[in-house]
């Protein structure tokens, strides 16, 4: 046995436990609160539907019953997938470097509607094949892009638990600088392979019915891309108990990354927008790993992505939008982020009827 590795992995993992150890119950007291006042603002009882919801969740989520959202901030992450080479995109895996150049230049999808939401995106290189030069760019890389998960795991336990590790410092570092609420984005050519293998595994779902079509690949591509993920499980045999080794087998670096952002916005009681199918795989992850997480996670959209239904049931979440999405990036959350804002906006700005000299009686 290598004792350094062993010692090094319990380390780790000690110290991804005590940021899990923090993650408390929603604030019944700021809720009920919340609520009270909802009842008493000049419209019918419940007439503004999951708006309402909403505000409530977040007046629990930040212990305060009239919470605002100001600082928002989006965080994308990238890495590449050794699978690509079994012919599962549409694309090339040297797309997923030339992305985050448009990112970090302003230029993508993601870019434009942060901006429209007013939030800041902050694009990190959790395991992109080739090197980034860019003074902007959050490095954590894990390693040049996973490995081809049909000859063997992606990635070794110790390197999943470090791109856990490395969201988890995301977060905490970008957090000291304002964040009320975070949505979480991906990118990486050939992700939504690992993402529908790790949802199969951890949901008991088959394979077909959580694989879509990703960049958009053909009939012909989308069965190969089935039997690649039925054969990567047959191999690699990831124990569904154990996250952890679900992601090492059959994830991607950036998948653990944005669990990692996950589990360490809910121990800072931080709403997380969760994203397209690929930010859901890295919720499936967050949640098995902590429970807990669930109640600081609020679904952005339903992506066409067949698996990402499949997903949010598991979990328990329900989409706020419906609109044929599948880009990623975290455009799905930034849209997502809108609509929390105006929720809590509702709850903090609307008079209640004795504010507005409105009577409520029927």
């Amino acid at each position: 046995m290598n004792t350094k590795y062993t010692a090094n992995r319990v380390m780790t993992i000690m110290e991804m436990k005590k940021t899990i150890e923090k993650i408390a119950a929603l604030d019944e007291t700021a809720m009920r609160i919340a609520k009270e006042r909802q009842d008493k603002l000049t419209k019918p009882t419940s007439s503004l539907g999951t708006l309402e919801d909403i505000s409530v969740q977040i007046a629990g989520m930040r212990g305060n019953p009239t919470p605002k959202i100001e600082d928002k901030v989006i965080i994308t992450m990238a890495g590449d997938h050794g699978v690509t080479d079994a012919g599962v995109s549409a694309y090339p895996k040297e797309i997923t470097g030339q992305m985050i150049y448009n990112f970090l230049s302003g230029g993508a999808a993601i870019n434009v509607l942060a901006r429209h939401v007013g939030a800041r995106v902050v694009v990190v290189d959790m395991g992109v094949a080739v090197d980034i030069e860019s003074e902007t760019l959050v490095d954590k890389k894990i390693g040049y892009g996973t490995a081809n998960m049909i000859n063997g795991p992606a990635m070794t336990y110790e390197d999943a638990v470090r791109s856990i590790e490395a969201g988890i410092e995301v977060l905490e570092l970008e957090a000291e600088k304002g964040m009320d609420i975070v949505g979480v984005g991906d990118m990486g050519i050939g992700n939504t392979t690992p993402s529908s293998a790790i949802a199969a595994v951890i949901t008991g779902a088959a394979v077909k019915e959580v694989t879509g079509r990703g960049t958009g690949i053909d009939d012909e591509t989308l069965e190969g891309k089935i039997k690649v993920i039925e054969g990567a499980i047959r191999v690699n045999i990831p124990n569904k108990k154990d996250p952890i080794d679900v992601l090492a087998k059959v994830g991607g670096f950036e998948i653990g990354g944005m669990a990692g952002v996950m589990l360490a916005a809910a121990s800072r009681r931080i709403p997380v927008v969760i994203d397209g199918f690929v930010s859901g795989a890295a919720a499936l992850i967050a949640y098995e790993i902590a429970p807990a997480v669930k109640d600081y996670m609020i679904a952005a959209h339903r992506s066409v992505e067949r698996g990402h239904s499949v997903v949010f049931d598991y979990i328990g979440l329900k989409p706020l939008l419906d609109l044929d999405m599948r880009l990623g990036e975290g455009t799905g959350a930034a849209l997502g982020i809108s609509i929390v804002e105006a929720a809590c906006k509702i709850l903090n700005e609307m008079a209640t009827f004795e504010e507005a000299g409105v009577s409520d009686k029927a």
